[in-house]
């Protein structure tokens, strides 16, 4: 079943819709330039409405050692998920598993990006956008290879509307949302959330029931 991430969460209620509707991880962002951007103190105190096998996300962008430990200590349990310019290095200095986002363009070798982040559990794929951190905007899929080796997530101005064509045509391993279910920038809506779960969810039971 294809896994669902809800990004750039700033409040409780945010919190409990995602794993009310499915969820299968939560992020927290950790850019200070981003709108969505929490404190590790923050982010320690959402984390704690988490059940059991929920995982929580720390998006960083070209981080400090410093605040890199400080949102570890925060959330001990956390996935890495890096934005920014890092290198395989700068992913692998904290001895966790991370998630490594690739800026899809024409011309980018997601093959050669693979092999540099074979280090990581899986490559987010994302538009390519001035800005760090996610833009909220779709990308050519047909730009993404058939052959890559690591776990994929599509990333990248997804919604409800759109979600299932993306998951038919890209088979990700997950899916991750965050303008796509926002009245406003941090702040998340419970129906869409809910909305983007099911399609999800839909498209699964779908694909399953197909004759193989």
């Amino acid at each position: 079943m294809t896994k669902i991430k809800i990004c750039g969460l700033t409040r409780e209620a945010d919190v409990d819709a995602a794993v009310a509707a499915g969820a299968d991880a939560i992020g927290f962002v950790f850019y200070p330039e981003s709108p969505r951007y929490v404190t590790a103190g923050r982010a320690h105190e959402l984390a704690q409405r988490l059940p059991p096998f929920v995982t929580p996300v720390g998006l960083f962008v070209n981080a400090s050692d410093a605040l890199l430990a400080e949102g570890l200590a925060a959330l001990p349990n956390m996935l890495l998920q890096f934005h920014g310019d890092e290198t395989p290095a700068d992913c692998e200095r904290a001895g966790r598993p991370y998630i490594r986002a690739a800026r899809i363009t024409a011309g980018f070798d997601l093959l050669d990006f693979s092999l540099q982040f074979s280090g990581a559990q899986a490559l987010l794929l994302d538009a390519h956008v001035d800005s760090y951190g996610g833009g909220g905007k779709v990308f050519d899929w047909s730009l993404i290879p058939k052959n890559v080796n690591s776990p994929l997530v599509l990333s990248g101005g997804l919604n409800v509307g759109n979600v299932a064509t993306g998951m038919r045509q890209v088979r990700p391993w997950a899916v991750d949302v965050s303008s796509g279910v926002e009245v406003s920038k941090g702040i998340k809506n419970a129906v869409l959330i809910r909305e983007f779960c099911d399609a999800v969810h839909l498209c699964d039971a779908a694909a399953a029931d197909l004759p193989t």
